[in-house]
This record gives structure tokens, sequence and C-alpha cells, in this order.
């Protein structure tokens, strides 16, 4: 069998028509006389393309491909319709329509068209599948955080765009997984996607890097290299730490986004790219314009559809998932193998503020697991853990033990800094947290920006939380 296609008409001759079609030339066909009932039908049905009607009572074919893409963001989606424009064709392939027919449908082209769709459609399988293979330090967006939630919402949205998206968020945070999700969920699956560090580059070959060079263009300079820029063409390209880039560079970096044309290094000749940026700091970009050490008009250019990701100290309840998680990664690099976290591990993973992110819980999870004993992660296999008594119950943030549990926020005169004193054992992870909020509502004597401060929790995270337990008016 040569694939699944949905097929929406409410025209019942047309949708039989073409369903007997499809059907002749190897195809599974399911039918729908309505967008309600191809919203069922996929509820049901795994399905490897969609044609359907535009005109319809009810919910059009334009509503469908809206409906169809955000539950299902790669399926390729064909429009036909006896009423277009080439206006109409425009807003079809815009909203994620793979391709749009005029009625009535030229059999033959109609074929070739549904075997390209598929086609692109497994070879971007292929390629994700690939990518997990060749990239196996990527992890899945995971976490009930709200703004994971909202990432995870917009995605595929953005994903079918080829808009700048700018990364912010500390270093760790997962701004490489998202960039990677991105590539993935877009139509530009099948090219390649390539990631670039800036910090890492010398002033002297970043632009080589980025645009390539001619033969002869500087010493050393042997034959023709081309480019990042020229290697991802029709990909992605990941320019992490953009901040550190240099003044000069990011002029010409900026007129590469601008025009989609570079100029390799002692080359005269401009060429024309396509490639679409993604972007990813950990510093503020407008504090760096504001000292003069970040064009203007670059970070304008940039700052088109803006993803900020949260630290991990201010995800607590999405620890234990994150943990099993890189647990079932690095688990069977264990002897035995590793398949449990104890409670009091978790305890402390909860407790401390990662100030390394996820790339620093991963780590720290692969290092317990090479010094588990008998197939579980205990305390004493945390790097930061610290036991007194065997209980696990004691642990030192910023190198200063204080009590059963110390907090410190700021690293300069006016730090708060405040013990907390933890909860039974044997409480579960979510009234641990309910614990700690209450605890920092009453040694901040109500104020809000002082408890938060305490966590070391934006205030709006803070916020949300209190109101999640209940803890102040919704």
């Amino acid at each position: 069998m040569k694939g699944t296609i949905l097929v929406v008409d409410d025209e019942r001759n047309q949708r039989e028509i073409l369903g007997s079609i499809l059907a002749g030339e190897g195809y599974r066909t399911v039918l729908a006389g309505s967008g309600q009932e191809a919203l069922e039908a996929l509820e049901r049905e795994q399905v490897d393309l969609v044609l359907t009607d535009l005109v319809m009572p009810g919910m059009t074919g334009e509503d469908l491909i809206d409906a169809i893409l955000a539950r299902t963001s790669g399926t390729p989606i064909i429009l036909n319709s006896a009423y277009g424009t080439i206006q109409t064709a425009v807003e079809a392939i815009k909203r994620g329509a793979f391709y749009y027919f005029e009625k009535p449908v030229d059999r033959a082209r109609l074929l070739i068209i549904i075997e390209r769709a598929i086609e692109n459609l497994r070879l971007r399988e292929s390629h994700r599948v690939l990518s997990e293979r060749l990239f196996p330090g990527a992890v899945p967006i995971l976490g009930e955080h709200p703004a994971i939630r909202e990432i995870r919402r917009i995605l595929p949205r953005i994903a079918r765009s080829d808009a700048i998206v700018l990364l912010t968020g500390e270093s760790g945070t997962g701004k490489d997984v998202v960039a990677r999700n991105i590539h993935s969920l877009s139509g530009r699956s099948s090219a390649p996607f390539l990631a670039v560090n800036c910090a890492s580059l010398p002033d002297g070959l970043f632009e080589s890097e980025l645009f390539g060079h001619e033969r002869g263009a500087f010493t050393g300079a042997h034959r023709r290299e081309i480019g990042l820029f020229e290697a991802a063409m029709g990909g992605t390209l990941l320019l992490d730490e953009i901040a550190e880039v240099r003044a000069g560079t990011q002029a010409k970096l900026l007129r590469a986004l601008q025009d989609g044309e570079i100029r390799r290094v002692g080359g005269k000749e401009n060429i024309t790219v396509d490639v679409r940026i993604i972007a990813a700091t950990n510093r503020d970009l407008e504090e760096e314009v504001r000292h003069g050490r970040f064009r203007a008009d670059l970070f304008y250019r940039l700052n088109i559809l803006k993803l900020s990701l949260p630290p991990l100290r201010e995800r607590i309840s999405d620890i234990p998932a994150l943990a099993r998680h890189f647990l079932a990664k690095h688990g069977e690099k264990g002897v035995p193998p590793v398949r449990e976290i104890t409670k009091e591990a978790m305890r402390l993973m909860m407790q401390y503020p990662w100030p390394g992110n996820i790339r620093e819980l991963s780590s720290a999870i692969e290092r317990a697991v090479v010094l588990a004993e008998k197939g579980e992660i205990g305390p004493g296999g945390l790097p930061f853990g610290q036991r007194e008594g065997g209980d696990g119950r004691s642990f030192i943030r910023s190198g200063q033990p204080s009590g059963p549990f110390r907090m410190r926020s700021g690293g300069e005169e006016g730090a708060v800094s405040w013990s907390a004193d933890l909860p039974p054992d044997g409480v579960d992870f979510e009234k641990l947290e309910e614990h700690l909020l209450r605890q920092s509502v009453e040694r901040s004597g109500g104020v809000h920006t002082r408890g938060a401060e305490l966590l070391k929790m934006s205030y709006k995270t803070y916020i949300y939380r209190l109101k999640k337990f209940g803890i102040v008016p919704p």
C-alpha cells in the first residue's frame, strides 16, 4: 500500500470519484463529507495526506487546514476548489497547505503532487529519526511550567513560518532542543540543521566560518570553502551565543539576514541563500544594545519571534519528569542497569538550585548512574548531596550549609538567605513544593517580591505557583 489519504468533500459523487481514482493507484482512502467528519476520522485513523475541498458548509477547507495542523503539524494537505483565485491559492499555501488545485482536477497532475507530498513526509520522518540517532543529547520539550506549555503549544505554528526565532535563557535551559524541534516540525526538516557556537570561534575565523572563503583570501586559504550559510541551504542554521559576534561581523550578518545574500571572504559575487535562522543567547540583548556592544538594527532584525526559556530552579515540579527521562537515557550505562531514583535523591534534586540547568541535571544523572549501587540512584550518588546521619536531608547551597536546607539568592550586598525546614520523609513532590512556598510567604511577611527572591523565582512564576496551590486567591 502506498499510503492512506483522507478525502474531504461535501459532494458525495466527487469524493467517491476521487476515492476510486486513488484506490486504483494503490492508496487506501478514508472518505469524509464535512470538516467535522474529517477531524473525527483523524482521531481514528493515521493518514499520510488530506485532500480536501475548499468551499463546504460549516467548516471551510481553510478552517480545516488550521484544525489539522494544530493536531498534526506534519500532515500534508492538498486543497481543491471550483471557486478559487490566485489569492485563494496564495492564502492556502500561507496557512500550511502543500498544494492547491482548481476543479476539475487533472488526474495525472494530482497523482504526481500526491506522490511528492507523501515522499516529502516520509523524508522528513526519516530525517527526524536520523537526527535523533546523530544527536543523542537532544531531549523532548518536557514539563508543565506555563512557559514550557506555551512553547509546546505555539511551536508547530512557528515551525511552519520562515521567520527568524530568537531563543533566550540561561545556559543549559534547552535552547538547542527547542531549535531542533522547530527544524524537525518545519518544511525544512529534510534539509540540514547546522549549529555554530559563536563564542567558540576566534575573531579571524568567524566570517569565514559563516560565509566561506575563496582560495587565497588569507594565509592558509589553499582552496575555496563554503560557509555554514551555504552548507545549511534549504535548512536551518542555529547561531548560538549570538551576543558574542564581534561588531564588524554583526554588520555583515545583518546584511545577509536582510537581503538573503552572502559574499565569501575574498569573493566578488553575492550568493543567494535560503536558510531559516534561529539565534540563541544567554544575555539580555536589549542591555547589550544599550551598552553599545550589540547593533540595535541587528537586534530588531532578530527579535521577531522571541521565546524565553525559564531556568530549572523556576520549574521545580518538572524535575521528576526530566530526571526520569535522563535516567531512561543513561540508565543502561550502570552495572547493573539503573532504573530507579530513591525518594531521598529526588527530594535533593528538587531542592538544589541547578545553576547549570537541564544540562547539569543530565550530567548529574549520568554520573549518579555510574556510581549507583543496587540498580538505583541514592543521595550519595548526586554531586551536590551531603548526608548527615545517612538520611539525605542536608546539602549545601552556594557553599554555605545552614540547618537542614539553606537557600541563597544574589551574590552581592543585600542578598537574601534563609533556612527552610523540610517536611517529613515520604511526602510527595507537589506537597514539598507547596510546603516551601508556604514557608516563603511566612518568612517574607507576605511580601511577594521578597518571597520570590527567597525561592529564586521570577515574580510572575512565584505568583502563578501561589495561586496554583491556593495560597493566594486566583
